[in-house]
């Protein structure tokens, strides 16, 4: 599969997200950075991507630790910007483990600190290349999703991968997750898309199966 020189995608075993890294003259970028345990293998990743470059913006597509894990020590090695979904930002700046979700889940995540906040709709210059911040709903109820309309890609995080989407906890969230999940596949349905980058597996050019089998899922 054919990327555009600008991505690189770091395939992570389980339990740790993908890593996507983007880099153009004016930014090196990495989205989602992987679980606690495996930081130190996220950061050789993006030390032997970079070379003497340093990394200057992580982005967030959500907080579960295994996509932001790696976010302490990132932060620790490089003076790099970090940007989160806007609804996570004051439990995140004054660390609530009772909004946060790594207590209830039995999770790691060293505390990390962020420079600015993520919206649906919003627009970020990744890559060289315009990505649109969509909402995803369902695994998580603030995840966002990156959609390059040129490149007809889609960075999908947990809300589509090639065999379903991330699970859904309702008892986490005290809402259902279920309804959110049905409208972000239709959503992605309507999308012009050649290439997903999901959260976890490699990324594929099937998305009508790949929305088939989530679709089924939901159901």
């Amino acid at each position: 599969m054919t990327l555009p020189e600008s991505i690189q995608v770091f395939e992570r075993g389980w339990l740790s997200s993908n890593n996507v890294l983007l880099v153009d003259d004016a930014c090196a970028a990495l989205v989602d950075t992987g679980y606690a345990s495996h930081a130190p293998q996220t950061f050789a990743l993006v030390q032997a991507a970079l070379g003497e470059r340093p990394l200057d913006l992580i982005v967030n597509t959500h907080l579960h630790s295994d996509h932001c894990g790696g976010n302490a020590m990132l932060q620790s090695a490089w003076p790099c910007r970090t940007a989160i979904p806007a609804p996570e930002a004051d439990a995140v700046r004054n660390w609530d483990e009772a909004r946060l979700p790594y207590r209830a889940t039995g999770q790691t995540c060293e505390r990390f600190s962020f420079t600015e906040t993520l919206t649906a709709g919003a627009r970020l210059t990744l890559g060289a290349l315009d990505w649109e911040l969509l909402g995803a709903p369902g695994h998580d109820p603030h995840s966002l999703m990156l959609y390059c309309a040129r490149e007809r890609a889609l960075i999908s995080a947990d809300a589509l991968w090639e065999n379903g989407f991330g699970v859904i906890f309702p008892e986490l969230e005290g809402e259902s997750g279920f309804a959110e999940q049905q409208a972000v596949l239709e959503v992605i349905a309507k999308l012009d898309i050649h290439t997903v980058i999901p959260g976890h597996g490699a990324p594929f050019t099937n998305v009508e199966l790949a929305l088939e089998r989530a679709f089924s899922r939901v159901a």
